[in-house]
């Protein structure tokens, strides 16, 4: 993967980086990511990863992105891994155990629940930077009166409903979830195998 252009006699090329050294993500102790790209390490070439950590039933938010692939390999723990084929327009998920991996395609929506604690999953990416667009971002971002016009749903509903979202969520709940009158039910989804929530 190394580029062909690198100058590999260059006393400044590099060939190892501690990836703990590169937090881009934190939620709390539990729940945080760790970077690796090519600004870290400047012989990756055209890869880069996405060092997650996780505890049960907190979720990379549903995203794409755009320019990359991406190759969800599980380290320990337990996930689920969901995505949105835009083709059959049916979700597909898939539990992982350690060892396991799962393909997200270029441009999928998709998304990883931890179904245990001290869930550790590897993202790798065919890309040097992974853009990212977050559902949270459209739903903060979107005009109210659009949403409500293009789906014919109550403004002030909506409003209402979406004012806790007030950043990009990335490794959601939020903090302050459980702090709504508003009840919130259990992830659903459709299993292709068979994954459970022990949450």
């Amino acid at each position: 993967m190394a580029v062909s252009y690198m100058d590999f006699t260059s006393p400044n090329v590099q060939f190892a980086y501690d990836v703990n050294r590169n937090r881009v993500f934190t939620k709390d102790g539990a729940n945080f990511i760790n970077s690796l790209g090519i600004q870290q390490l400047n012989t990756l070439g055209n890869a880069s990863l996405l060092d997650i950590y996780m505890s049960a039933g907190n979720v990379v938010e549903p995203h794409i992105h755009q320019n990359a692939s991406e190759l969800v390999y599980l380290v320990a723990g337990a996930a689920v891994v969901s995505l949105l084929n835009p083709f059959t327009k049916e979700v597909r998920s898939f539990a992982l155990k350690p060892g396991q991996v799962a393909l997200v395609p270029q441009g999928w929506f998709h998304w990883e629940i931890a179904t245990e604690n001290q869930t550790h999953i590897l993202a790798i990416f065919d890309a040097p930077v992974p853009e990212f667009i977050a559902v949270s971002d459209f739903l903060r971002l979107a005009p109210r009166n659009l949403l409500a016009h293009t789906y014919c749903l109550d403004e002030a509903k909506i409003t209402d409903a979406l004012a806790p979202i007030t950043d990009t969520t990335t490794i959601g709940p939020s903090a302050n979830c459980g702090k709504r009158a508003v009840p919130h039910a259990q992830p659903r989804i459709q299993a292709h195998a068979a994954p459970s929530y022990p949450f």
